[in-house]
């Protein structure tokens, strides 16, 4: 299964290696959604981590306000604790 999950992600490192040096930073988000993508996938499997990528990426746009958005604090796939 890693080697499934280093396969997707090479997109990611594709684009941070060849694509990002030659941009400004655009990403108004700590950390970058890269790096989000790096450790939702490693941290919650392909299909997760696609999602929460996704949903991330939709929200790095001219609109939003940013800021620190680290992988754990998302919602999305939240454990609901039982009392």
């Amino acid at each position: 299964m890693a080697a499934a999950r280093r396969l997707v992600l090479v997109p990611v490192h594709v684009y941070r290696s060849a694509i990002s040096p030659a941009l400004a930073r655009r990403c108004k988000y700590e950390p970058s959604c890269s790096a989000y993508a790096v450790e939702a996938v490693t941290r919650y499997g392909i299909l997760r981590g696609l999602v929460l990528t996704t949903w991330r990426v939709l929200r790095c746009n001219p609109w939003s306000h940013g800021g620190y958005d680290p992988v754990e604090a998302q919602r999305l796939f939240a454990v609901c604790a039982r009392s």
